[in-house]
């Protein structure tokens, strides 16, 4: 009897990427991000995106095993931006205010971009039910970036005990704010409040001049 040998079809992981297979892959995240704002999520097609990026089909595949996989990593890349410029503008002049005011005004200028752009947020609510194994772990990496910008904004202001449950719940809600929002369930300025009053909700009992709040339990 024949034996036959699997072949792994996984995309190449990104670290093992060289600089030219890097910037292939820039292209074809480039182009995707271009084609989203164009023509919309549902319209898009793989070979439109290697059209644009100059990538051949064939090899677009060795780097992202879907187009569910393609659309994730792109989003994840256009918020990774987005969180970056966000937590260098808090920052900058905005330094002197509580840990409240700060993330109050990083999930607003989030909404802001992304009501700027809101086929960037379709992309982001409709890969969000994607069941691409390589699509789920890009929107694990984005929810690690959130989580990771949360706690530079909050700063050493509430204790960390409380921080992962905090960042959980802020970043739920936005998730579910925007998912509201594109949806048709809400308005865009009823999402925005609901969310900046979740923000205030969570995280007012850590200012210094209120009562401090009961302790976390620890989960070790």
């Amino acid at each position: 009897m024949v034996r036959v040998t699997k072949v792994d079809l996984s995309p190449r992981p990104v670290e093992a990427m060289s600089p030219r297979q890097l910037e292939r892959r820039e292209s074809l995240i480039a182009a995707a991000l271009a084609l989203v704002n164009e023509i919309g999520v549902e319209r898009l097609q793989m070979k439109q995106v290697c059209e644009r990026s100059g990538v051949a089909l064939g090899t677009a595949y060795r780097y992202f095993s879907s187009k569910d996989h393609l659309l994730a990593a792109a989003i994840a890349e256009w918020h990774r931006l987005l969180l970056a410029d966000l937590v260098a503008e808090l920052r900058g002049p905005r330094a002197g205010l509580g840990a409240t005011d700060r993330v109050v005004r990083f999930v607003r200028g989030g909404m802001r971009a992304y009501q700027r752009q809101p086929e960037l947020a379709r992309l982001r609510v409709a890969v969000a039910a994607s069941t691409d194994p390589f699509a789920s772990e890009a929107l694990q990496g984005m929810a690690r970036a959130d989580s990771t910008a949360l706690r530079a904004v909050m700063a050493d202001e509430v204790p960390a005990a409380a921080s992962d449950l905090v960042r959980h719940i802020v970043g739920h809600a936005w998730q579910g704010e925007l998912t509201a929002w594109v949806t048709g369930r809400t308005t865009l300025g009823d999402a925005r409040r609901r969310l900046e009053d979740v923000v205030r909700l969570v995280l007012t009992p850590y200012e210094s001049d209120y009562p401090a709040p009961y302790e976390v339990p620890s989960t070790a």
